[in-house]
C-alpha cells in the first residue's frame, strides 16, 4: 500500500480493506476474576509492578477470554463526533449477550488529538462514559491509540507528516505523549481496562524501516508501561510484519510479552492454496500462531488472536459459522489464548464502504444474532476461563527468507497441507 500523500494528511481517504482495511497466589486470583474487574488492577495493587513483569500475567494469558472488535451499529465511529449512549447500550447489551468478554475500541486518532498539543476533554468523557458503561454488562477494553486507518479509511491528524515522521519526529512523539498520559488518567478511573493497542495496524497507513519502527516500538511500550503499568500492552499489525519486512520487525513483535495476530484468510491470500473450508484457511490461526512461535523460539508464548474472520463475502452465514468453528477449535488445540473476532455489528449501509463491511459482525446492523453469532456464543461459553494448553514441542525455525512466498511455503509445511495442482 502507498504511503498517504501529504496532500492528503489530516483527511479521511478511502482505501481498500486490509490494502482495504483492510503458583497459588496467582490461582487464587485469577480464580476470584471476573470481566469487569480487570485481573491486572488486582496484580499490580498488590506487587507494584508493570502487568508484564507480574507473576499474574501469566494466569491473565493463560486462560481463554473471548471478545469482539466493537463497531458501533449507530453511525459507525463518527459516533465520536455525534455521542448518542442509547444505542450504544443497546449494541452492548447484545454483545454481553453472545458470551463476550471484552471488547476493543478504536479511537479515531483526529478526534481526539486534533492539535499536537491539545486532547479533547469531550472524547475523553465520552471514552469514560463508555468505559462505564462496558463495566456494568462486565465487559473490558482494549483501548486502540493511534487509529490512522479503520475500516477502508484514513483518519490522520492534521500534524502528520511524510513517513517516518511518526516513529521520529521529536514534535510527534511529545505529541503521542501527551494523548497516552492523558488517556491512562481517564483508564486509571475504570477498573475494567486491560491495556493500550498501540492503534490500527498502524503499519498499514504509516511506513518506516524495522529497525525505526522497532525502536519507536521499544520507546512506546515503555511510555505505555509507565503510564498505565497494570495494562497488558500490545502492537495489533496486520499480517505483513509476519510475511515480509514491514515497518515493524517479526522478531520484535515476537518478541513482546503477547504478540497479536490479525489473521483473515482473503487478505493473507490463503484462497490461493484451497478453499475456504481447508487448511489454509481454517486453520490459519493456528499456523499464524506457530509463526509468531517460530520467531519468538517458544513454543509455549502466548498469543493473542486480536482480528480474524473469512472476508470471503461469498459466504453465507451458515458456511461463515462453520469457519468460525472449526478455526477457533483448532486454535484453542493449538494454544491460542484470546480471541477477538471482527466484528460485533454489520455497518450501516447508508454509508459508503467496501461492501465486505456490511456483513462481517455476529449481530446484524439492527442487532439481531447472526449464524457466527449463534457459534460465537457456543464457543465462548465453552472455552472461556479455561486453562490454555500450550504446546511442549519445540517451534521449527521460521522461514529462512521473510516473504510472502516463503512465508507461506513454511505455513504450508506446518500444516502439512499440499495445494491440488501443486
Amino acid at each position: 500500500m502507498l504511503a498517504p500523500k501529504v496532500s492528503q494528511i489530516g483527511r479521511a481517504r478511502k482505501m481498500d480493506r486490509r490494502n482495504f482495511l483492510s503458583g497459588s497466589t496467582s490461582a487464587a486470583l485469577a480464580a476470584s476474576w471476573t470481566p469487569g474487574h480487570s485481573l491486572m488492577h488486582s496484580v499490580i495493587a498488590e506487587t507494584g509492578q508493570t502487568m508484564a513483569n507480574s507473576t499474574g500475567f501469566g494466569e491473565a494469558v493463560g486462560h481463554h477470554r473471548f471478545g469482539v472488535n466493537y463497531t458501533p451499529s449507530h453511525n459507525w465511529w463518527f459516533c465520536w463526533n455525534d455521542w448518542n449512549v442509547d444505542p450504544i447500550k443497546r449494541d452492548l447489551d447484545a454483545i454481553a449477550t453472545l458470551g463476550a468478554d471484552h471488547l476493543r475500541l478504536m479511537l479515531i486518532w483526529p478526534f481526539f488529538q486534533p492539535n499536537l498539543t491539545w486532547v479533547s476533554g469531550a472524547h475523553l468523557e465520552q471514552l469514560s462514559q463508555l468505559l462505564g458503561l462496558m463495566a456494568e454488562r462486565k465487559l473490558d477494553a482494549l483501548i486502540t491509540v493511534f487509529t490512522g486507518q479503520l475500516s477502508g479509511w484514513y483518519f490522520l491528524p492534521p500534524f502528520n507528516k511524510p513517513d517516518p515522521a511518526i516513529f521520529t519526529d521529536p514534535e510527534i512523539w511529545k505529541a503521542q505523549e501527551l494523548l497516552i498520559r492523558e488517556l491512562a488518567h481517564t483508564m486509571s478511573q475504570h477498573t475494567n481496562i486491560i491495556g493500550f493497542d498501540f492503534g490500527n495496524e498502524m503499519n498499514t497507513c504509516w511506513h518506516a524501516e524495522t529497525a525505526v519502527g522497532d525502536a519507536w516500538m521499544t520507546k512506546m511500550f515503555r511510555l505505555m508501561n509507565d503510564a498505565y503499568p497494570s495494562g497488558i500492552h500490545v502492537n495489533g499489525v496486520d499480517h505483513h510484519p509476519w510475511f515480509e519486512p514491514a515497518t515493524f520487525s517479526a522478531r520484535a513483535l515476537a518478541a513482546n510479552p503477547f504478540p497479536v495476530i490479525h489473521a483473515y484468510p482473503y487478505w493473507s491470500e490463503a484462497l490461493k492454496y484451497g478453499g475456504p473450508m481447508d487448511p489454509p484457511s481454517t486453520r490459519i490461526l493456528s499456523a499464524f500462531a506457530a509463526l509468531v512461535r517460530s520467531y519468538a523460539g517458544d513454543a509455549k508464548k502466548p498469543v493473542w488472536a486480536g482480528e480474524f474472520n473469512t472476508c470471503i463475502e461469498a459466504l453465507s452465514e451458515k458456511q461463515q459459522a462453520q469457519w468460525l468453528e472449526t478455526a477457533v477449535t483448532s486454535a484453542i488445540e493449538s494454544g491460542v489464548s484470546w480471541f477477538s473476532y471482527w466484528d460485533s455489528h454489520d455497518v450501516d449501509r447508508k454509508f459508503a464502504f467496501n461492501s465486505l463491511e456490511y456483513s462481517l459482525g455476529l449481530l446484524t446492523n439492527v442487532g439481531k444474532v447472526k449464524e457466527q453469532g449463534r457459534v460465537f456464543k457456543q464457543l465462548a461459553d465453552t472455552y472461556r476461563g479455561k486453562p490454555v494448553k500450550f504446546s511442549t514441542a519445540a517451534p521449527p525455525p521460521p522461514p529462512a527468507v521473510q516473504s510472502f512466498d516463503q512465508t507461506w511455503k513454511w505455513l504450508l509445511e506446518f500444516l502439512e497441507w499440499k495445494p491440488s495442482g501443486a
